[in-house]
């Protein structure tokens, strides 16, 4: 069953992770379970604080949802053994309908490679050249159903030489003078034994008796019997090498299924094979890949919460298939291919939503869940402070502590304590929670860090605007803020770099040069910062 990604944005806050939790919990619970929490960036303190608080672990990290290997419907033929002969190899590629099988060490790993092309070159070459080198006696016994007859040569391994039909035309001294050959022939006593008397390797006799006599003497020449005529003998004889010996093993092109299918479409138009072996991250072959299955990939299912907006959502979205957007945002840039599920709605954090959809699927959270989605909800709304507070979320808050026997005042300061640590660099604190916008063509980045002392922050107020102007001409953005939000003082300190003129006029900042100012009552990014700046820009 192909996993179904629930993700938040890039630098998740808490209603980010806890959103994706939150509502891979639902949809399991519904019976499908086939939905994974993902993140997309590193946990905050004050989001890990809250997942130790319920004794909860932080969802998987993805880094994209480009479409890999993996993805795709590849083959699955038999792997094969090199020891195996070129006849069950073939007969292999008849029955499962493979052009090309893949060759494996007993270990699993990559040996080779062989092609319906590679059989066909070597029965063309045999018919130049019939000579089989170290060709096991097991092998030959497989392919021609015999078995051996003399004792002597019990012992023997493998035999080689070239393939000789003895036939009875008054020459047949002419035939073989060579030891090194393997004589087939018929009901031919005199000719088997000369064969012998000449220690040839080896001597097949089709479909015929041998004289008794003859299999008592001591003699290093390997005997076989087979119910085939002399022809089918000499087809299958070379068809008892094993693969390895004629497999491809040199400049083999292989994926593995982490490869990223971009990257694979360019090494294949590069290559002139047809089939490529697939490896696992131990380098154990584990399928085949080939052209049309590049066709029409399988696309990666994701389900976006707490944004709607391609530059806060994970890298290779376009290569995905979206399935649902649950978010309390504007509206943004995100365009899928199909009519999805979305529910947009103005509530002051996504668990808000998240939680009302429980309650319509008549499920209840567990306390677990329950206590994430109260502190996702405390967070997001500065308990309650934050202008995109609704009465909504208050209700909603009040039944999550409840379930979860928590306490919403006592919750709140410990959420808003654990976030602002000395051991904290500048850059750290501003990628902890931080969204770029790209607003009338001006591209902006606004940070918000929420504590209980915005004084102890503003101590190192130079480390921040220096690593803000860094950012900001790293990015290429216009500007950069960074909203030090304190929940006791009702207010933002807010730090600026950029265009100052338009910044200092929005928020009626009278020193611009200062490139800091307190502004009470503002406590949200996304209700009272985006769209005053909005507003001048639009």
């Amino acid at each position: 069953m192909d996993t179904v990604y629930i993700t938040g944005h890039k630098n998740p806050d808490t209603d980010s992770i806890v959103s994706a939790m939150a509502y891979a919990a639902l949809k399991n619970a519904l019976g499908d379970r086939q939905y994974q929490a993902a993140r997309l960036g590193q946990v905050s303190d004050e989001t890990q604080a809250v997942l130790d608080r319920f004794d909860a672990h932080p969802p998987k990290l993805i880094s994209n949802v480009r479409t890999q290997v993996m993805d795709l419907d590849y083959d699955t033929p038999p792997i094969l053994s090199p020891a195996v002969t070129l006849s069950r190899a073939w007969e292999t590629m008849q029955t499962e309908k493979f052009s090309a099988l893949p060759i494996a060490n007993e270990d699993g790993t990559l040996f080779g490679m062989i092609s319906a092309g590679d059989v066909a070159s070597h029965d063309v070459a045999s018919m130049k050249d019939a000579y089989l080198k170290d060709v096991p006696v097991f092998n030959l016994l497989s392919v021609l159903e015999g078995r051996v007859l003399n004792e002597s040569a019990q012992i023997r391994d493998s035999v080689s030489g070239h393939i000789t039909i003895a036939l009875p035309t008054g020459r047949e001294h002419l035939l073989f003078s060579d030891p090194n050959s393997i004589v087939v022939c018929g009901d031919q006593p005199d000719m088997i034994r000369r064969a012998v008397d000449l220690h040839v390797d080896c001597v097949i006799v089709c479909q015929s008796e041998v004289d008794q006599e003859l299999l008592e003497t001591e003699t290093d020449t390997c005997i076989i019997s087979t119910p085939l005529d002399a022809y089918q003998a000499v087809r299958v004889i070379c068809h008892a090498l094993p693969i390895s010996g004629i497999c491809k093993r040199d400049e083999l092109v292989y994926f593995h299924l982490e490869d990223y299918i971009d990257d694979v479409k360019n090494k294949v138009l590069e290559s002139r094979f047809r089939t490529y072996p697939i490896l696992d991250e131990n380098e154990h072959v584990v399928g085949t890949l080939s052209r049309y299955h590049l066709l029409k990939p399988r696309r990666k299912r994701v389900i976006l919460v707490d944004h709607n907006e391609k530059s806060q959502s994970v890298p290779g979205l376009e290569q995905a298939e979206i399935l649902e957007i649950i978010d309390h945002h504007r509206l943004a840039d995100i365009e899928t291919k199909y009519p999805i599920y979305v529910r947009n709605e103005p509530v002051g954090c996504s668990n808000t939503i998240i939680a009302t959809m429980y309650q319509e699927k008549g499920l209840m959270p567990s306390a677990k869940i329950a206590g994430l989605m109260c502190a996702a909800i405390l967070s997001d709304t500065v308990m309650f402070k934050s202008p995109t507070c609704t009465q909504r979320d208050i209700d909603v808050a009040n039944r999550m502590a409840r379930i979860a026997n928590v306490s919403l005042d006592e919750l709140g300061h410990a959420i808003f304590s654990a976030g602002c640590g000395d051991d904290k660099t500048a850059a750290d604190m501003l990628n902890t929670d931080y969204k770029e916008f790209h607003i009338a063509g001006h591209n902006l980045a606004v940070s918000q860090i929420t504590s209980m002392d915005s004084n102890h922050l503003l101590a190192r107020q130079q480390e921040f605007l220096d690593e803000m102007s860094r950012i900001r001409s790293e990015r290429k953005l216009d500007s950069v803020l960074l909203m030090i939000t304190d929940v006791l003082l009702d207010g933002t300190q807010l730090l600026y770099v950029g265009d100052e003129k338009t910044i200092c006029q929005a928020f009626s900042i009278k020193d611009e040069d200062s490139h800091c100012a307190f502004l009470p009552k503002i406590m949200s990014r996304k209700k009272q910062v985006i769209p005053t700046l909005s507003g001048l820009w639009g």
